[in-house]
């Protein structure tokens, strides 16, 4: 199984349902423990960050990433950095609720003198990012549903 490295062709998650609309996310990577996810109220409690929040940190995250990497290249002393991703949802014409934008913020902590040599990052990073370039031209999805037989509780 991948274990979903950027040269893999395919990765595998899991996911399992826990109680309410609790969801255990399982990446199949050694060492890391599943995540928690959970919808907001009415219809979970908020355990856990819900799919759209998931999304927005993983396009946050690719694209922080890229640059990240432009930079030291480049040899960029980058000291921190910061993200932030704010997400817009509206309701399309059949009125259902969909992430409608996401803008994301770079904030690149680096010393003055190195300024100059960020430029030529800020043109390319976006290119190399896999998950906002996918999610820009638009994923393929296929959703299959087999139903499983529930298992009877043993008498007591």
């Amino acid at each position: 199984m991948s274990h979903g490295s950027t040269h893999d062709p395919s990765f595998q998650i899991s996911l399992t349902l826990r109680e309410g609309y609790q969801m255990s996310a399982d990446f199949g990577l050694p060492g890391i423990e599943p995540l928690l996810l959970d919808e907001p109220a009415p219809l979970g409690v908020g355990h856990g960050p819900n799919a759209a929040r998931v999304l927005a940190s993983a396009v946050g995250n690719c694209l922080a990433a890229s640059l990240l990497f432009c930079l030291r290249k480049s040899r960029v002393d980058v000291q921190e950095l910061r993200a932030t991703v704010t997400g817009t949802m509206a309701r399309n014409e059949r009125g259902r609720l969909r992430i409608a934008g996401l803008r994301v913020r770079l904030e690149p902590v680096v010393p003055a003198d190195q300024r100059d040599r960020i430029a030529r990052c800020v043109e390319l990073y976006e290119d190399f990012c896999l998950v906002s370039q996918s999610v820009r031209q638009g994923i393929d999805i296929t959703a299959d549903v087999h139903p499983a037989d529930a298992v009877e509780p043993a008498p007591v």
